[in-house]
């Protein structure tokens, strides 16, 4: 039997990378997936091939279009994994703005859609997904304000879990920090970046970071979160090849 059969997942930023690995797996699973992204065309040939695939083109970061998606298709599932892809220099070579640029795409996408999830609320039972990254750990000298956005996007969901028990929404919200990949638009020029910060080759370097998350390894670790629901062991989790790793 499909883990996902007859619910629904709202999937933000499905389009590519990690997102669209997520979103093949929730498809292949059962769910019905309303996939959301700005540029929907990467999207074209996984919806000719599955009715169970709905496109919806937004601007995930737009406030209103996290409670109008919310209230129009009441998902069981929402994964939040949309982000800018940061400008790669180190940061007496940014401007604010570059700096900045994850910090207002991503965090507050995440504020956003957390926002309208809790004031809705989401249905008990409802499980969140917050796509952060392995920077909110040991940081990222070449990508600006990335790493700490990240890190907040991961105390945003714990904060938003919070509140889920406080109310008792019965809302269960998890983040996912996953390990640099070069298997990733946004990853692949970050590790010949460091490579080259480092003095190494992009084979050596690859090698430090072992076997890369995949977007086939993203969407087996988002199902595996998204079958589990309110059995999910940590509020937080690194994501390596080897699969989901609980953080304390």
């Amino acid at each position: 039997m499909n883990q996902l059969s007859g619910q629904t997942a709202l999937v933000v930023g499905a389009s590519r990378g990690l997102g669209r690995g997520v979103t093949e797996a929730f498809v292949d699973e059962g769910a019905s997936v309303i996939a959301v992204a700005r540029d929907t065309r990467p999207l074209a040939d996984l919806a000719a091939r599955s009715p169970l695939l709905h496109v919806e083109a937004a601007d995930a970061s737009d406030p209103i279009v996290a409670g109008t998606l919310l209230e129009r298709h009441s998902p069981d599932v929402l994964a939040l994994i949309a982000g800018a892809t940061p400008l790669l220099r180190p940061i007496h070579h940014h401007t604010w703005e570059t700096f900045s640029a994850n910090w207002h795409t991503d965090v507050r996408m995440t504020f956003h859609w957390l926002r309208e999830a809790l004031l809705l609320p989401m249905r008990r039972g409802a499980r969140i997904i917050v796509m952060s990254s392995g920077a909110a750990l040991q940081g990222s000298p070449l990508s600006g304000g990335y790493a700490g956005a990240k890190a907040t996007q991961r105390f945003m969901a714990e904060y938003a879990a919070q509140e889920s028990r406080r109310g008792g929404l019965g809302i269960t919200v998890t983040a996912v920090l996953p390990r640099l990949t070069p298997a990733t638009d946004l990853g692949r020029p970050a590790v010949a970046a460091y490579a080259a910060r480092t003095g190494v080759t992009e084979a050596d370097y690859l090698a430090q970071l072992g076997e890369p998350v995949t977007p086939r390894v993203a969407g087996a670790a988002f199902l595996r979160l998204a079958a589990d629901g309110q059995d999910a062991e940590a509020a937080a989790y690194l994501l390596t090849a080897d699969g989901l790793q609980p953080l304390k």
